[in-house]
């Protein structure tokens, strides 16, 4: 199955598709010629050649998830959740294959089955922490309207529709927030207390379910987003836990801060510029631990922030990808590790609606 041109974008999110895709591509070319965005860099904002380089990992690393995906849908191996198969989800979403005929259609629509059929139909939990819960939502927010929900069950009892089950996650993640007395999340729905990483995983699901639609109220969003503001100094360091900022020196918090003021819209903000600056200065910053948590924000981050230092960073990192692949396609130990690593290269597809500018 050959992948459709990289115009295949959010424009065209629909609910249904009683158009063959050929047909809403020649709409969503149309809204996009004519469009204010037509003005952008072409390069920018549909990318250019794939590099070999990146091709060739990217397609032996999906390789490798589907032969370890569970015929439930899951994936199992050290971080087994919602949030796990919403990674794999998203690593097949963003590689431009045709999510309802493509090769990789069958694993798309079992990985939705397996997420949506974990959440907890009371609470709209997402198992099996609140990290899980973001990146799940995130996953369901970049499926909804580019996967035909008429063949999401396979003549199947549905548990319920992806709209359905991202409602339930906004209302979880909202539910939790105000129990919260920072005004972001933990590890767990309950909480009291907040870190920013765990905030940045969840806001990033809502940013992503507003942007596909779903209703979601600006309080909440605001409200994470000042406590991420308030965790960040003026250095554009980013604090873990609490909410008064700029107390030691993480990457990955920085890059996290960084992605979502951009996302939410608030490049004029100080704390964005210091966080972007943050990351900026540092392009060839090795993370030691988390290398793979690391490298999936700051590609956004940078993306999002400052092109040529993405296009920069991307390079070298697609170099060190080739080089520390295994011989079968996977990285590090499981399906988190791969599926992060492909979701580090994914810019260079530009098809999830999350990666636009």
């Amino acid at each position: 199955m050959t992948k459709l041109p990289p115009i295949r974008r959010s424009q065209f999110r629909i609910s249904t598709f009683g158009l063959h895709s050929s047909c809403l591509i020649l709409v969503s070319s149309f809204q996009l010629l004519t469009s204010n965005a037509i003005s952008q860099d072409p390069s920018l904002r549909f990318g250019g050649a794939i590099p070999q380089e990146v091709e060739t990992v990217y397609e032996r690393g999906l390789a490798w998830l589907a032969s370890k995906q569970s015929e439930g849908g899951s994936w199992q191996g050290g971080h087994d959740g919602a949030g796990i198969d919403g990674i794999c989800l998203m690593a097949f979403l963003a590689s431009g294959e045709d999510p309802n005929f493509g090769r990789y259609a069958s694993n798309v629509r079992r990985a939705l089955r397996a997420i949506i059929s974990s959440q907890d139909a009371d609470s709209g939990y997402l198992p099996n922490s609140m990290y899980h819960h973001g990146f799940a939502m995130l996953s369901l927010s970049e499926a909804y309207g580019a996967v035909d929900e008429s063949l999401l069950w396979e003549g199947g009892k549905p548990v319920r529709t992806i709209g359905q089950a991202l409602d339930l996650a906004i209302r979880c993640a909202d539910t939790a927030q105000k129990a919260n007395r920072w005004g972001g999340w933990r590890y767990t729905p309950n909480a009291t207390d907040a870190d920013t990483s765990v905030t940045g995983a969840v806001l990033m699901g809502l940013l992503a379910a507003r942007n596909a639609g779903m209703a979601v109220s600006d309080e909440v969003i605001n409200t994470a987003l000042e406590y991420m503001k308030r965790s960040t100094g003026k250095d554009g360091s980013v604090v873990y836990a609490g909410g008064f900022g700029g107390f030691g020196e993480s990457m990955n918090r920085s890059a996290i801060a960084t992605l979502v003021a951009a996302v939410s819209k608030h490049k004029d903000s100080d704390e964005f510029k210091a966080t972007l600056k943050h990351i900026t200065d540092r392009l060839e910053h090795n993370e030691s631990s988390y290398k793979e948590y690391f490298r999936y924000y700051m590609a956004q981050a940078l993306f999002q922030g400052d092109y040529a230092s993405w296009q920069k960073w991307n390079a070298a990192t697609a170099r060190v990808l080739a080089e520390s692949q295994a011989a079968d396609g996977s990285f590090g130990s499981g399906p988190y590790e791969t599926g992060m690593s492909l979701l580090a290269l994914a810019l260079n597809y530009r098809f999830l609606p999350i990666y636009e500018r």
